[in-house]
């Protein structure tokens, strides 16, 4: 069982012949079938298309219906922390490319167990652990005893390493480890191996794949997407849509979040497909909504503050704050090279300042782990 067999029926399927013949009637219907909470593949389709745009108000609203009637005006907060910068593989997009003479370094145990102190100083209670792709440096031991020190100060820790095995996912939930976030970057397996030249990422398969094995491993959240610009974003988009379609459907146990991470202006080392403009990132969120009403959707720090305060009420349920994307940022001891930039560089008091000011309700700690 894997999700590439869905890919597979689509690999023939004519996107934008079918996004130009949307009609103002299949647009209709597909509105309807979100207000009864059905919708198919080709309602996801429709709301993506040209025609989406010509009613993006219509399906924000509706959106943001959706989202208060299964999440309440409730946004989860969290904070990353990045280990180790090494990465073996040569992404042409990606800050943390082998291909990248950056200030590379890993932390230790001690400066781990420094970092997590200091970000424990926020009420935050969700910390995401991140690493580059190095299995040789940040290996397989490193991990768990990294997240052995996180759990001491977190209630819920989720990774964003390389590709592991179901069965080591297994062992991190053993440690503690309750989620797992993984990105595609895009779903079109073509552009996939023309932008990784080498490296393990390069396999699309295993890293397809990757999600579903947390599921089996019992991971309780699985947060996927794509890194729009990549690859076409209205088909990265509904691919990313079916990916967690599929994984809800088969693990209904699991809790699936949707991302959309953009790339907002074209890097000299490769050509953008297009550029995923304000109006697309908002159609992209809101099509997810309408097409998967209780997915979480989580919206990170690579957004301008202005735009995160507008976009919140939309279907958002999970924001970052207060984010360093270089390893040991947090205690400032000797940072490296951060991996992306950030927009938005509020604390975490900020942020949740401004979700109380816009009406919701920031929240450290999930409920589930309060019984």
């Amino acid at each position: 069982m894997s999700f590439y067999s869905v890919i597979e029926q689509y690999r023939d399927f004519d996107f934008e012949g079918y996004f130009a013949g949307v009609t103002e009637e299949m647009f209709r219907k597909s509105m309807h079938h979100a207000e009864e909470e059905r919708c198919t593949g080709f309602d996801l389709l429709n709301f993506l298309s040209p025609r989406g745009d010509e009613h993006l108000e219509e399906m924000a609203v509706l959106a943001q219906k959706l989202t208060r009637h299964y999440f309440g005006r409730v946004v989860s907060l969290y904070q990353p922390i990045y280990l180790a910068n090494y990465c073996c593989n040569g992404c042409v997009y990606c800050g943390f490319s082998s291909l990248n003479k950056i200030k590379r370094r890993q932390l230790t145990l001690d400066e781990i167990e420094k970092e997590a102190a200091e970000i424990s100083k926020s009420q935050v209670r969700h910390i995401l652990m991140l690493t580059g792709e190095a299995p040789g440096k940040s290996d397989f031991a490193y991990l768990k005893e990294a997240a052995a020190i996180l759990k001491k100060y977190f209630d819920s820790v989720s990774v964003e390493v390389y590709p592991l095995s179901c069965e080591q996912y297994a062992e991190l939930k053993a440690i503690g480890v309750d989620g797992l976030t993984i990105y595609q970057e895009t779903y079109d397996e073509a552009v996939y191996d023309r932008l990784h030249l080498y490296g393990p990422k390069k396999d699309y398969r295993f890293r397809l794949d990757t999600p579903e094995r947390g599921a089996k491993a019992g991971l309780r959240v699985i947060g996927i997407g794509a890194l729009f610009g990549l690859g076409n974003p209205m088909r990265d988009g509904f691919f990313s849509a079916m990916h967690a379609s599929y994984l809800l459907h088969h693990y209904p146990d699991t809790e699936v979040t949707l991302s959309v991470p953009r790339i907002k202006k074209a890097p000299e080392t490769f050509p953008i497909t297009k550029i995923v403009d304000d109006t697309d990132f908002v159609k992209l969120m809101v099509a997810f909504r309408l097409f998967l009403p209780r997915v979480g959707l989580n919206v990170s720090t690579r957004e301008a503050p202005e735009f995160r305060n507008h976009i919140v009420g939309l279907g958002i349920t999970k924001m970052s704050g207060g984010s360093k994307t270089d390893v040991g940022g947090y205690s400032g001891d000797n940072p490296s090279d951060e991996q992306f930039e950030i927009s938005d560089e509020r604390s975490v008091e900020e942020v949740a300042a401004m979700l109380k000011e816009e009406g919701f309700t920031p929240v450290y700690k999930d409920w589930w782990q309060l019984v």
